[in-house]
């Protein structure tokens, strides 16, 4: 705000002094002068609405629409000099400067345009031995998750990982909030976003970009990734098949945490300690420390006790596995009888 007072306050003072000082002398020098700022005053607002809208573009757009105008620019200023030179032999220069800036206009617009629609297609090709890292882009779900801090300190992620500013935004929303959970949850997003910028394995990277025209977070992340050629991290199921079906790669944690999760085999033995009764009678429900679901049948009044099970099935969910089990007791009873 302190800088965009100053860039007001230089532009209605210049205008007040140019328009005051090239105005012919007349006794409305001040009137005159007085134009020349509110001239300024409107220069500057122009200039701080084409900053607003600037700041939305990605750094490559702008470079390639500055480059663009620029060689616009050079290729007008080289077919007028042909064209002056031409003019000359016909000793007729009166159309010149609309010449000048018709073909200013048209070159330096056609640059414009070209250079920053073209540019996301310029690529940099990686020395020779070097391969270019592969962008992984993170959602809000898997962030407040926490477990991906975990994976990065591990050293099995390297490299940057994309966080946009929107994902910021909607995490310090849910800070924000009124809702004590959600406001615990976006708070726990925020700590773990700071743990993993100290990080010496990985690189956070903010993007600035953003799709105004798509309503909601998911959908701008998929538009996102399909930009950047990029990867989504995800907990999100619904954002995980919508991602799929619009031809985004998705690296889901959960689907990771189940595929490494121990294989149990039936007749396997195990400690289980039973938390609460099961949804059918006489079953007891336990949980290994990776959070699998274990029911035992025939422990319904166990509930707190540390018992041996025997393995008797393992059912694999679209919510994760399911081991069943009996007593150790009743299978060695099954066994001899």
């Amino acid at each position: 705000m302190i800088i965009r007072a100053l860039l007001v306050l230089a532009c209605c003072v210049s205008g007040y002094f140019i328009a005051f000082y090239l105005a012919a002398p007349s006794s409305y020098d001040f009137l005159k002068a007085f134009v020349g700022f509110i001239i300024g005053l409107v220069v500057a607002l122009l200039v701080i609405m084409v900053e607003k809208d600037i700041r939305k573009l990605s750094l490559k757009v702008i470079a390639g629409g500055v480059v663009g105008i620029v060689i616009g620019l050079v290729i007008a200023l080289l077919l007028g000099f042909g064209l002056n030179m031409v003019v000359k032999i016909q000793q007729n220069q009166q159309f010149v400067p609309w010449i000048y800036l018709l073909l200013t206009g048209i070159l330096g617009y056609l640059g414009l345009v070209l250079g920053s629609k073209k540019a996301d297609e310029i690529t940099f090709r990686a020395p020779e031995g070097k391969e270019i890292a592969e962008r992984r882009l993170l959602d809000t779900s898997v962030i407040i998750d926490g477990r991906i801090a975990d994976i990065c300190d591990t050293g099995f992620i390297d490299g940057n990982l994309i966080v946009p500013r929107f994902v910021l935004n909607e995490l310090q929303f849910i800070a924000d909030s009124s809702d004590s959970m959600k406001r615990s949850r976006g708070r726990r997003g925020l700590d773990v976003l700071n743990r993993m910028q100290k990080s010496t394995t990985i690189d956070i990277e903010i993007v600035e970009q953003d799709f105004p025209k798509i309503k909601g977070v998911d959908g701008k992340l998929v538009a996102l990734a399909q930009k950047l050629n990029a990867k989504l991290m995800t907990n999100d199921y619904n954002l995980n098949k919508v991602a799929e079906l619009q031809g985004v790669k998705v690296l889901n944690l959960n689907e990771l945490a189940n595929a490494m999760k121990p294989v149990v085999l039936p007749g396997e033995q195990m400690l289980v300690k039973i938390i609460r009764e099961g949804k059918e009678p006489g079953q007891g429900v336990g949980y290994l420390d990776d959070g699998t679901m274990i029911i035992v049948d025939g422990a319904q009044k166990m509930i707190n006790m540390t018992i041996e099970v025997v393995v008797t099935s393992v059912l694999q969910t679209t919510a994760g596995r399911m081991i069943f089990t009996e007593l150790k007791e009743a299978a060695e009873r099954k066994g001899a009888g």
